[in-house]
């Protein structure tokens, strides 16, 4: 049995509108200046209270920020159109697949809220399909390994029979320092070169190659 850990945000989800603006508002309402497009997709992975940490170098009000991100990513969800709203293609076809796999447990490890993921998996259908779904409410934010570790020991399965999807140095370096197979995704919001850094151990550019990179990892018995 494997099982395959996937981050949401610049993996399975193209959110990367909402977040800009969302803490375009943020930094707004505390008449603090926004910080570049860049900057606000390079702390994507981690949990909101330590994203504001870094985008303020940590002299910011932090929680009342995260507060207000959430509510104004809260606000743009609820009003968003479908095109706005959208998983990367392929992407909710590839789960199904892996999910039917009779040697396949799905898992989530994301900075997200347990809230944010229950409303995704809602709009999604994806409830049924996932085994473990670790967020930024249970566990200490990548690139600690805590959120994985928590994943292994609730689907029971070891870490040389395991593999993360990420698409952020944060998802990388999680997974290769719990010890993993770490796949980067180089559809989402890092440097491709810094994914390889981290740990990456191989990088694809589309969902097919993913498809074809897990079938390799599912016929391993152990981890180069």
């Amino acid at each position: 049995m494997k099982l395959v850990m996937f981050d949401i945000d610049g993996t399975l989800l193209d959110s990367q509108n909402f977040i800009v603006e969302a803490q375009r508002r943020a930094f707004a309402a505390h008449n603090q200046p926004a910080p570049s497009r860049e900057r606000a997709l390079s702390v994507v992975g981690l949990s909101l209270r330590e994203a504001f940490v870094e985008l303020t170098d940590g002299q910011g009000p932090v929680e009342t920020l995260a507060a207000s991100y959430k509510a104004a990513y809260s606000e743009l969800r609820a009003h968003a159109t479908p095109d706005e709203d959208r998983i990367y293609p392929g992407i909710d076809a590839l789960l199904r697949r892996l999910a039917a796999r009779p040697d396949c447990k799905l898992g989530i490890a994301t900075g997200k809220s347990r809230v944010g993921v229950t409303k995704l998996f809602a709009r999604q259908n994806w409830g049924e399909l996932f085994a473990t779904v670790q967020t930024a409410d249970d566990a200490i934010s990548k690139p600690a390994t805590e959120m994985f570790e928590r994943g292994l020991r609730e689907t029971g399965i070891d870490v040389k029979d395991a593999c993360m999807v990420g698409d952020t140095t944060f998802d990388i370096t999680m997974g290769h320092r719990a010890g993993a197979y770490c796949i980067g995704v180089c559809w989402g919001y890092h440097c491709h070169d810094k994914l390889k850094v981290a740990g990456a151990n191989v990088l694809v550019h589309s969902v097919d190659e993913l498809e074809t990179r897990l079938d390799e990892f599912f016929r391993q018995s152990v981890n180069p």
